[in-house]
């Protein structure tokens, strides 16, 4: 990408049986005002209707064969880009109108930048706001000590960064690919911005993964794993390096952007928590146990 032009985006959206959200998904990168987008669509083998509703936007390269879980429909999708910039949409999630301009601007503007992140909205079926999630910068330092607080939806990356770090590790990892590739971007020193606007809407609904908590049991697994790997000790002192990590990103919030979070975000989204939640899955993550 020459510097200052505007880059080819390209959005890649995994689904499995998604009949209940995915038209909102397709309809929020159609109608953005930027069109120099490529829209991805691979799907795990959806029986449900989904692939109706594909068949509705023909601008849409879409895939539909049986898969090995989510991320490695992601993992295909990304390899399978020809934009210079990727990204993954979720077939619940959603961009406001104006994001992908944004970002394709910034990367214009900032061509050191090997990637961004930005703020987010969760919300609930309806679409009604639960709460924002801010943030202020990128930091390895944070993420390996207290948690993955960069929310995928949120995330483009030069397509070079996806394919030096050889894509998802899906084959190890169920739900918490996108941590870990956040954390090998951190230790490989690629250089994240952040953009201060709202870049997606996260949705919290009784179809959708996120709100099912097995899936979060089995993420606070993985998570313990991923830290581990990049350097945060079990044990107390694992303890005191998780508070480190959460105060500095406070610390960072007060100084970039004039106010930390007085109120966890945790605390508007834990009653959008199902026991187990309606959603279809290849690799048996709708069969785990509770």
């Amino acid at each position: 990408m020459a510097t200052g032009a505007l880059p080819k985006i390209t959005v890649v959206t995994p689904c499995f049986n998604s009949v209940v959200t995915i038209r909102e998904t397709l309809e929020s990168v159609r109608d953005q005002d930027y069109k120099n987008v490529e829209h991805l669509v691979f799907d795990g083998g959806s029986q449900d209707g989904t692939l109706d509703i594909l068949r509705e936007f023909p601008h849409l390269k879409w895939v539909s064969e049986k898969d090995d879980g989510h991320y490695h429909a992601m993992h295909k999708g990304l390899m399978a880009a020809t934009g210079d910039v990727v990204a993954v949409l979720n077939a619940d999630d959603t961009y406001p109108p104006g994001t992908l301009r944004a970002v394709a601007e910034a990367f214009a503007a900032h061509p050191d930048w090997d990637g961004l992140f930005g703020d987010l909205l969760f919300v609930d079926a309806q679409g009604a706001k639960i709460c924002s999630h801010t943030d202020a910068c990128y930091d390895y330092d944070v993420l390996r000590y207290w948690g993955c607080y960069v929310v995928h939806p949120t995330l483009f990356i030069k397509k070079r960064v996806y394919t030096d770090l050889n894509g998802f590790r899906y084959q190890e990892f169920k739900n918490l690919c996108d941590f870990d590739l956040l954390l090998r971007i951190g230790r490989a020193k690629y250089r994240i911005g952040h953009l201060r606007r709202i870049l997606a809407h996260y949705r919290f609904h009784e179809f959708g993964q996120s709100a099912d908590l097995r899936i979060r049991a089995n993420s606070t697994r993985e998570r313990l794993i991923l830290k581990r790997e990049h350097g945060c000790p079990d044990g107390f002192a694992g303890k005191v390096m998780t508070v480190y990590g959460r105060l500095r990103r406070q610390f960072q919030k007060l100084i970039l952007r004039g106010r930390p979070d007085f109120v966890s975000g945790h605390y508007y989204i834990k009653k959008h928590y199902l026991t187990e939640a309606k959603f279809s899955s290849n690799i048996g993550l709708d069969k785990l146990e509770k």
